[in-house]
């Protein structure tokens, strides 16, 4: 074989040679691409497992406050009504005093009169001032629950979520 010859058989081994590790070297980025893109995708979905189990925590801690303060605004409720009762009856009493305060001096009728009108007028200004301190502290009281709540929502969604719970 001629030196020429012995060169392009040379350069033709060299290039089946280069051609076959390029092909090797291919598979091995083909595998090392493929581990590594099943790894992504298991840490992908653990990832969106544990984003659902934490909106989930979450969400339950908002709704247990939620119905922790419709709870509190039923008894709020109640106890406003049990007191609108008792201002009622309260109102009723001071309408019959104020009725019956003056009419028992028949001797001065005039006063009498004057002093029964006076008796109503304020007995008219202590029903009015009762039902709207009632409505008031109902008012109140729904806001501070719902205060309340909102902040007990806000700190279990702040609150983050403990290495034992992982």
């Amino acid at each position: 074989m001629t030196p020429v010859q012995k060169l392009a058989v040379l350069l033709v081994a060299m290039a089946i040679a280069f051609g076959a590790a390029w092909r090797v070297q291919g598979w091995r980025y083909e595998n090392q691409l493929a581990e590594r893109d099943a790894i992504q995708a298991l840490d992908i979905a653990e990832g969106r497992r544990l984003a659902r189990e934490e909106e989930q925590r979450r969400q339950l801690a908002v709704n247990r406050v939620g119905n922790d303060a419709r709870e509190e605004i039923e008894a709020a409720t109640d106890d406003a009504s049990t007191a609108d009762a008792a201002g009622d009856r309260l109102r009723v009493e001071a309408g019959k005093f104020a009725a019956s305060a003056c009419t028992s001096d028949s001797g001065v009728a005039e006063r009498g009169a004057s002093a029964a009108r006076a008796a109503m007028v304020l007995s008219d200004l202590l029903q009015r001032a009762d039902k709207r301190a009632g409505e008031l502290a109902a008012a109140y009281d729904r806001a501070r629950i719902a205060g309340l709540a909102c902040e007990a929502a806000y700190a279990t969604l702040k609150k983050p979520r403990t290495s034992d719970e992982m």
